[in-house]
């Protein structure tokens, strides 16, 4: 049996960031997480994708963001309980709850925060009958490493941040890069769309729009998509690669049974200090919902400093909260 002050569920940015702010106030923490190593979807998905809206980092990699989170939290000591899904929440007593893992292991905490990103995902996969067929044989829907697209022809299908940012990455990369979307205007950051379109001004990215891939074959892995145009009907293009990216399917899982007030497949949260509905459980980052949220990894981090102060006083309640800046206390061993 794991007992720890917090108990957080999501290995990812914000939970990482979490354990820092939680050590200043000498607050143990542990954390959950179904997948086999910190960091979330930043490792397990776009690890070399850059982030540019991180405060002090003009750019840097996903992958880069979690290797420095797990630097700045080391000196508080985390306990991680990594490649086990959190599958039950059971209240035990005053302000105590336990959660049991996939495997079976049980740990107590006073505090519980769910910062589990998105929850467990699947990619979206678009209406093409034999798309099976050539999964991870030219057609991917995650990119965990883009120099393997280096000197290949990419065709790249979407419209949101997620095709926009990877289509602008990879025409550097790949020999050839084509972005198909059903329309003209984007769903991404505006920022994003401007690049796309200069790249394509300069001939660096081939656009199409109104247009869908309609169409898949070859012969054992990917050799050409096809290409359904309004007002150009169908037409074949050569490629080596296929990639669908239309987001990811959220699911809560487990979570969703857990007694907690759900909306539009998120947790909704006291935006005072991040509670839930239940008490000395918390839901911070993607996973959680209330008037105005955005979605950003910045976000998330303020969340969780707000958070762990009111856990603090959940746990101690008696006990006088003494904020104090880093600045004060030092950097190393935040006596």
């Amino acid at each position: 049996m794991i007992q720890t002050d917090i108990l957080i569920v999501g290995a990812g940015p914000v939970g990482l960031f979490t354990v820092f702010e939680a050590g200043l106030l000498k607050l143990k923490c542990h954390i959950v997480d179904s997948l086999g190593q910190p960091g979330g979807q930043l490792t397990e998905i776009y690890p070399k994708k850059p982030i540019y809206d991180i405060p002090g980092y003009p750019s840097i990699l996903a992958g880069d963001l979690i290797d420095n989170l797990m630097v700045q939290i080391e000196p508080f000591k985390p306990g991680f309980t990594l490649g086990e899904r959190a599958e039950k929440l059971e209240r035990t007593g005053d302000k105590m709850y336990k959660v049991t893992t996939s495997k079976g292991t049980e740990i107590l905490a006073p505090v519980v925060v769910i910062a589990g990103g998105l929850g467990s995902f699947e990619p979206r996969k678009p209406p093409i009958a034999n798309i099976a067929d050539y999964e991870d044989h030219g057609v991917d829907y995650i990119i965990r490493d883009p120099d393997k697209y280096k000197g290949k022809h990419v065709v790249i299908a979407g419209g949101g941040d997620s095709a926009l940012d990877w289509s602008i990455m990879l025409s550097s990369v790949a020999d050839r890069v084509t972005l198909v979307h059903r329309r003209t205007s984007f769903r991404g950051a505006l920022d994003s769309v401007e690049k796309v379109m200069d790249l394509a001004t300069h001939g660096k990215i081939d656009l199409i729009t109104n247009a869908q891939v309609s169409g898949l074959s070859g012969g054992g892995r990917l050799e050409t998509v096809d290409i359904e145009e309004d007002g150009k009907g169908v037409y074949r293009l050569d490629t080596d690669y296929f990639l669908p990216l239309f987001g990811l399917a959220p699911k809560l899982g487990p979570i969703g049974d857990w007694g907690l007030e759900i909306e539009d497949n998120a947790i909704r949260v006291n935006t005072l200090d991040y509670s839930t509905n239940l008490p000395g459980v918390y839901a911070i980052g993607d996973i959680n919902t209330y008037p105005g949220k955005l979605k950003l990894i910045l976000c998330g981090f303020h969340e969780g400093t707000l958070m762990v102060q009111s856990a603090f006083k959940y746990i101690y309640p008696d006990q006088k909260l003494s904020f104090k800046y880093t600045t004060v206390v030092g950097v190393t061993g935040f006596e």
